[in-house]
């Protein structure tokens, strides 16, 4: 299989070719003639914004920010910047469903480093062991990773809204990296209308019968708040602010708030459960399904092309075989009961998509 000389994107991610020079298309509309990358204007736009929303927050409710944290590297680095250079009263928030011992480990060191109160919220583990059986077997036709991720995360992410507006916390602050979520969630901030007008609730979900109307209610929904509720803001501060995925890391081994360089590495930090998620899209697709979002922050200068060159076969390897980290896929069948012939895609594509 061939990848492009530039990203390393595969040939056989969809919707990507590679011209004579070996280079695919994405990367050729992203640099000009000389070589030079384009201008990326709305960025510019965000840097503003977020500026202007960081000093209007302070002092409007319990706390200035909310913010999200997994363990990963960029959650604690955004605890870091918002406190220490902000200097921003943040309240750290975990929703804590298959967060494995490292990332938990990261999280304690950092709250504490820094003094921030931290928020632990462990929701029904039967919901989500039913849920996460019925989409691996349910798939929608982008796989795996799409369809556990963009049910799975707007579950913690209406977890974080409800808390702000419990707390009167005017931002919601996400260490999402450039890429994260897919666009078409998320360009910098949620939209308004996602966030004040629609219900999170997935429409596939209402269909069967295999979900009480107590287990779907804990998706956000804001038509169950009062008329003139104050919403907070959803911002994902990276997609503003200059990026480096290995200038995080090494920064946050300096700062001391992760033990070792990995502590800080996505790789180790990563759900248990992600690693199975992984798993069924290699075996239906043939490749790693965050190999794009690897290849557009390579494209964009803001990792490695070196260290993804040499990491991503040897994930693939441990994956494929469930060796080392890869063991982590027998491990997640084994807590969901499942096998792995029941990895199956049968939806179409949106089936999960919530109703702008």
């Amino acid at each position: 299989m061939r990848s492009c000389k530039n990203c390393l994107i595969p040939e056989n991610v969809p919707d990507i070719y590679l011209n004579k020079e070996g280079i695919c298309n994405l990367c050729d509309s992203y640099l000009k003639k000389d070589g030079v990358p384009r201008k990326e204007q709305p960025v510019y736009n965000w840097k503003s914004d977020l500026e202007k929303a960081l000093e209007e927050c302070r002092n409007k409710g319990e706390y200035d920010c909310l913010v999200p944290v997994s363990g990963g590297k960029d959650s604690i680095y955004l605890l870091h910047k918002l406190k220490v250079e902000y200097k921003l009263n943040v309240l750290a928030f975990t929703t804590n469903i298959n967060i494995p011992e490292l990332a938990w480990k990261n999280i304690r060191r950092a709250i504490e480093m820094l003094d921030i109160p931290h928020i632990s919220f462990s929701p029904s583990k039967k919901f989500y062991t039913k849920l996460f059986r019925f989409l691996l077997k349910n798939q929608e036709e982008r796989g795996a990773v799409y369809t556990v991720s963009y049910v799975y995360a707007p579950l913690f992410e209406g977890d974080a809204i409800k808390l702000a507006l419990e707390k009167k916390i005017p931002l919601v602050l996400a260490g999402y990296s450039p890429g994260q979520p897919e666009p078409e969630r998320m360009l910098y901030e949620f939209s308004r209308k996602l966030i004040c007008e629609t219900d999170w609730t997935p429409p596939e979900l209402y269909n069967t019968d295999i979900f009480t109307k107590e287990e779907l209610s804990y998706f956000f929904n804001p038509k169950k708040y009062p008329a003139g509720t104050g919403f907070p803001r959803y911002l994902a501060p990276f997609h503003a602010w200059e990026y480096s995925q290995d200038g995080i890391m090494k920064n946050l081994v300096k700062l001391g708030l992760v033990k070792s360089q990995k502590q800080a590495n996505p790789i180790y930090t990563n759900y248990p459960i992600n690693w199975l998620l992984m798993y069924s899209d290699l075996m239906h697709f043939g490749y790693n399904p965050y190999h794009p979002e690897f290849s557009a922050l390579i494209r964009e200068g803001k990792a490695s092309r070196t260290y993804w060159k040499i990491m991503t076969p040897v994930v693939n390897f441990m994956i494929r075989n469930k060796i080392l980290l890869g063991g982590n896929v027998t491990s997640s069948l084994k807590w969901l009961g499942m096998t792995a012939e029941e990895l199956k895609i049968t939806k179409p594509k949106g089936a999960y998509d919530p109703v702008f």
